[in-house]
């Protein structure tokens, strides 16, 4: 075994959930009367704390209206969630990779309430060892989530692998000295996860799980 721990990005990487936060986003901009982003600026910011996604994606707005825009942003994408769904292939990749003796972790942008939710609606929590969120954490690309993780089991860097769909999950893999793989399905085009040198860049769930089985 090459890596005793694993970290998944949440959204993505494991739910099929970036399209609905782009539109939540969008939408929190029309309540409030701004400048609606394209797709594309709203999808980058996925994995981002909450706040600091609203702020890049809403450059114009007022600091002072940040609680009514985070406010905004939940209303539109928890109206949504529970109709979310995992990739397909996910919770036997995870099975697998549990029963292979890895620690299974999340390090995701959600709060911990957030975070919460979507393991009651998928059905994952029991296949995780531990999770750190970004109302818990500094968020990416600062490699707190991933450092204390780490500490938690006892791991050093050479035997951890960070997995995500955005640049930001990869340079808070370079930041902690840890190995990252790349899946292009989720957030951030591929041009934009092989700036950051992942071992891989996968473009499905069925090439994530091969590689793992002859990698992890």
């Amino acid at each position: 075994m090459n890596y005793d721990l694993i970290v998944f990005d949440w959204d993505g990487t494991l739910l099929d959930s970036a399209g609905a936060i782009a539109r939540a986003i969008q939408a929190s901009c029309r309540d409030l009367g701004l400048a609606v982003p394209s797709d594309t600026r709203a999808r980058h910011v996925i994995g981002l704390g909450l706040e600091a996604a609203l702020r890049y994606a809403a450059p114009d707005l007022p600091l002072e209206r940040t609680p009514e825009m985070v406010e905004r942003y939940r209303f539109h994408y928890l109206s949504g969630d529970h109709e979310l769904a995992l990739f397909d292939g996910i919770p036997a990749l995870l099975d697998d990779l549990k029963s292979a003796g890895h620690i299974l972790a999340v390090a995701t942008g959600k709060s911990r309430l957030g975070l919460n939710r979507a393991f009651g609606h998928s059905g994952l929590a029991a296949l995780f060892q531990a999770s750190r969120c970004a109302d818990e954490c500094h968020s990416k690309p600062h490699p707190q989530m991933l450092e204390e993780l780490m500490a938690a089991f006892g791991v050093p860097p050479a035997r951890t692998l960070m997995i995500g769909d955005t640049s930001h999950d990869l340079l808070m893999a370079t930041n902690a000295g840890v190995a990252s793989l790349a899946v292009t399905y989720g957030a951030h085009p591929q041009e934009h996860l092989l700036e950051h040198h992942p071992l891989a860049c996968l473009d499905t769930v069925a090439e994530l799980d091969s590689w793992l089985k002859c990698n992890a």
